[in-house]
């Protein structure tokens, strides 16, 4: 560590200034708001639609380690700039698209799906593994909570802003005023308007873009120099250092439940948030609102870091471990209700459990992890929330088809509208019991585990 530590911010730092700013720019897209219904007044299906997304996910599943691995190897630098190039190259596709053929439209947006997962893994663990670097080599670590508070307040204004501007520059009518309130005689259909959070966000990657040139790998990756510069070099080292990284999570107890938890609290959370509309509609909420609740929710990440700041200087991780599942299980319990909109509330809480989840998940992994693995160890983590999601997402949408045909033979006087309400309700309720039971083998496992360790309680 050289003795630039002991300045009096971390943002005095580029990299870390660069690394908000990317994490801004990746994530906050102007589709978001539109996101399902974009691809279908593509002329896609809901069908289509679900496969796509199942492409994205494995395709975030495959590549997430092997991505780590590299980043470790090859430098976190130019993992990040492929990230950003992959995030343009997928937003130019669908941005001029022709429409019409609906053959090519569904094969521009399956190599959007797979530009958009390989981005998503080449990402993640390697953005955090550089900044946190950083601050090892020319800051003080002990910064990384101020800096996760400061990037999800960012992200969470950046979420805010491109929610409501989606949403608003997606509708024809609302561009239609804007045009005629400024004089002008021309007119926007549909198919133009659609497009228009997609060219904002083709914008955003060239920032992403920028911003990952101008990053700078803090630490020097000596073990690159000893190994030849060949192609098949670079594939067995990180083919190695994803085995290590890997015998290291399984050897170390407590990175194993940091990732067992988050995990667990992860995909049941998240499986929730994509359901939010579905939801929204059965505690009576009009589909002009849901926008707006987005973005409220989205702001609720200027208080959540804060918190979360506190509660990792104040509290042990297993302390942290027990209020985030309390939160959890009230949030899943209030929502089997389906009080009409006082419902937002523990939906409210679901979002903020997301947040505690991501926040005490990145402090402690790279509070215990070196720096040669850790965006390797990161991607382990990624690896584990996605396949979670994915299976999650595969039983409930077996349960919902069960639920639904049981449904409509006891009620057959039901129309399909309300036999699929009353299977989603009666779908929601089985995440409370569903949740106890995954968390109650991860406690049982890491107690067992960390039997012999005191880092789960000392550990801030």
């Amino acid at each position: 560590m050289n003795s630039s530590v002991g300045k009096s911010s971390p943002f005095s730092l580029p990299n870390i200034r660069l690394f908000i700013a990317l994490r801004v720019l990746f994530n906050c897209r102007f589709y978001y708001p539109v996101f399902t219904i974009l691809f279908l007044d593509f002329g896609l299906s809901i069908e289509q639609f679900a496969l796509l997304n199942t492409v994205w996910a494995l395709t975030i599943v495959l590549s997430e380690v092997p991505s780590g691995a590299l980043a470790d190897v090859v430098g976190r630098k130019y993992l990040l700039v492929a990230t950003a190039v992959l995030m343009f190259m997928e937003m130019l596709l669908i941005a001029f698209v022709p429409l019409g053929n609906g053959s090519l439209i569904f094969w521009a947006f399956l190599l959007n799906r797979v530009l958009s997962g390989l981005a998503e893994a080449m990402a993640s663990g390697a953005d955090e593994a550089l900044a946190y670097d950083t601050l090892v080599e020319e800051g003080n670590p002990d910064d990384w909570p101020k800096v996760l508070d400061i990037q999800m307040r960012a992200k969470s204004l950046g979420t805010v802003i491109t929610m409501i501007v989606g949403a608003l520059v997606y509708d024809p009518q609302v561009v239609n005023s804007v045009i005629h309130w400024l004089g002008l005689e021309t007119e926007v259909s549909q198919q133009m308007s659609m497009r228009y959070p997609i060219y904002l966000t083709l914008l955003l990657s060239l920032g992403a873009l920028l911003s990952s040139l101008m990053m700078k790998d803090p630490v020097p990756l000596r073990h690159i120099s000893e190994a030849e510069n060949s192609f098949f070099s670079t594939l067995w080292q990180a083919g190695r250092k994803t085995w290590q990284a890997g015998g290291w999570i399984v050897g170390n107890p407590f990175a194993l439940a940091v990732i067992l938890f988050g995990m667990g609290y992860d995909h049941v959370l998240r499986m929730i948030v994509t359901m939010t509309s579905q939801y929204f509609r059965l505690i009576d909420l009009p589909e002009a609102s849901f926008g707006l609740i987005g973005a409220v929710f989205a702001s609720l990440g200027f208080v959540v870091p804060k918190l979360a700041r506190e509660m990792v200087r104040r509290n042990s991780p297993l302390r942290n471990a027990i209020y985030l599942g309390t939160i959890t299980l009230v949030a899943l319990w209030s929502l089997t209700a389906f009080v009409p909109y006082l419902g937002l509330l523990p939906m409210a809480l679901v979002y903020c459990g997301m947040m505690l989840t991501s926040f005490f998940t990145s402090h402690y992994l790279n509070r215990i992890t070196e720096s040669h693995q850790r965006a390797t160890v990161l991607s382990f983590k990624g690896l584990a929330f996605n396949l979670a999601y994915g299976v999650i997402g595969v039983l409930f949408a077996a349960l919902m088809q069960e639920l639904r045909r049981s449904g409509a033979i006891s009620r057959p006087d039901l129309s399909m509208p309300l036999v699929e309400g009353q299977a989603f309700r009666d779908a929601i309720a089985w995440f409370p019991w569903y949740t106890l039971s995954i968390l109650g083998l991860i406690v049982c496992f890491s107690a067992w585990s960390l039997r012999k360790s005191e880092v789960h309680r000392k550990l801030g």
